[in-house]
């Protein structure tokens, strides 16, 4: 069994400074919420049960937490906590308690990914003996891309800021994981470090055994621009 996560406690401030009005977790693609999808995609992959993280300053999204309770009742769980945090990463540790009993996924309200290419990946992390299996890309459309090192076997050697002989992709930000991973979280948040990537490295110099796995294309809703290439990409033939 595996949990699943959504940190959706980002201010969003690029798309509200681009005109876009709601709260990005409820920015719509073909219509659905972003916060929806993830959670429809994880029913369809076997959720039991899914947690997620609500900006304190986000009542709409606050407001909507029930509605998608009730939704998904007969399918799964949904808990959420409502907290403001300065970080994804602070985000991550203040859900941490609730991911402790065994392998969990971890991604952002924003991430657009086809369903899919999602499902084979959950189903090869549990079927594998990782401590991390994290999704990448060679699809680029960032503005500060995490580059991901690996061998000739996808065992991730590093992260990156900027591109090395053997970094053929970059993070795509879902994240499997294994409890043992929120050591490392601890380390990182004691030590003052507040950014993912730098989590995803401490990963790596803490020795875990950490695998890639190849999406085709994964996407983020940063600016007004993505949403309309979001629903152009979800709109072509697999």
């Amino acid at each position: 069994m595996i949990r699943f996560a959504v940190i959706a406690a980002g201010e969003g401030s690029r798309l509200k400074q681009e005109g876009i009005v709601p709260d990005k977790p409820m920015v719509c693609i073909h219509g659905e919420p972003l916060l929806h999808r993830l959670v429809r995609i994880f029913s369809l992959a076997g959720a039991s049960e899914v947690d997620i993280i609500v900006n304190a300053h986000m009542p709409e999204v606050i407001a909507y937490m029930p509605t998608l309770e009730q939704e998904f009742k007969e399918k799964l769980t949904i808990r959420y906590l409502v907290k403001s945090t300065p970080s994804s990463m602070h985000s991550f540790h203040a859900m941490a308690p609730l991911l402790t009993e065994g392998p969990f996924c971890l991604t952002t309200v924003d991430t657009i990914f086809r369903e899919e290419d999602f499902l084979p990946y959950i189903h090869t992390f549990m079927n594998s003996s990782h401590d991390g299996m994290m999704a990448v890309t060679d699809y680029i459309d960032d503005e500060k891309p995490l580059y991901v090192g690996t061998d000739a076997g996808m065992k991730i050697t590093g992260f990156y800021d900027e591109r090395q002989e053997d970094t053929h992709y970059i993070s795509g930000g879902i994240y499997c994981l294994r409890p043992n991973a929120l050591d490392t979280l601890d380390k990182c948040i004691s030590s003052g470090q507040s950014r993912m990537r730098n989590f995803q490295r401490q990963l790596v110099a803490d020795r875990l055994n950490l695998q890639a796995y190849a999406f085709p294309k994964i996407l983020d809703i940063d600016h007004a621009s993505d949403i309309a290439k979001a629903e152009s990409f979800l709109s072509l033939p697999s």
